[in-house]
């Protein structure tokens, strides 16, 4: 088996990497079966996007401050690991977001499409679902669209839904809501087009975040999933995907 070693920029990834390197061999990532990503889950996300539909499969072990998609760190029996572990296949969401000035920014997100007010004054977001007019005026400091994988990530902390890996799901979580003040998001099938109208956006300026991607004062956006990409990872088969979700849902 052949693998390739990547790492965050902390000195104990790093220092992870050497051993790793001297004990298992390092191919560039190009000529590798498996990448080893050592690191927190921002790298893991990195990572996943820098080999975004590639054959290539990704293994994490945690090197960093949160690991949920991360498996534990060990220096022995890694081939092993590999060779027992189960593969998750996640599709990230295509982002079109259109500015003020009428551009259109598209970008990916394996974790969730965000907007969040830019200034003191809420955002006001008109919610479009497959062209059907599901809400006239969303009263918020923000809303996301989010994947199962991004599912445990922002959205868990906005009070949002934990979604199983294999969900034909998404996420749709407001972020401090005021009007409708009940209103707590809505599940979607993963096959649905998400169109977000900012209203009084010269007023009320509104950012768009696909993961680590940001564009400023946009007028709409426009999410949905994927059909051409991919990425896989993998996880231990004594802790993985589901029973982390679980493991997640049963913390208190």
């Amino acid at each position: 088996m052949k693998l390739s070693f990547v790492h965050s920029d902390t000195d104990e990834a790093a220092a992870a990497a050497e051993r790793l390197m001297e004990r298992y061999g390092h191919h560039e990532s190009i000529d590798a079966d498996v990448i080893v990503a050592l690191g927190g889950d921002g790298f893991m996300l990195q990572t996943l996007h820098d080999h975004m539909d590639t054959d290539v499969r990704i293994f994490g072990m945690n090197r960093g401050s949160v690991g949920f998609l991360m498996n534990d760190y060990s220096d022995d029996g890694l081939v092993e690991r590999i060779e027992e572990a189960e593969g998750e296949t996640i599709r990230p969401l295509r982002m079109i977001a259109t500015d003020l000035s009428g551009n259109d920014h598209h970008a990916a997100a394996l974790n969730e499409v965000s907007l969040l007010r830019q200034s003191y004054q809420a955002a006001k977001i008109r919610i479009l679902i497959d062209g059907r007019l599901r809400m006239e005026e969303l009263i918020c400091d923000g809303l996301m669209v989010a994947t199962p994988a991004g599912s445990t990530a922002y959205n868990l902390s906005a009070h949002g839904p934990i979604l199983p890996l294999s969900a034909p799901l998404l996420a749709l979580t407001p972020v401090s809501p005021f009007r409708p003040r009940r209103w707590r998001g809505a599940l979607l099938p993963n096959q649905s087009t998400v169109d977000l109208d900012i209203l009084e956006p010269d007023k009320r300026p509104v950012n768009a975040v696909a993961d680590h991607t940001e564009i400023k004062s946009v007028q709409s956006v426009t999410v949905r999933e994927s059909r051409s990409l991919s990425a896989t990872i993998l996880f231990d088969r004594s802790h993985g995907w589901d029973e982390r979700i679980l493991l997640e849902q049963f913390r208190y």
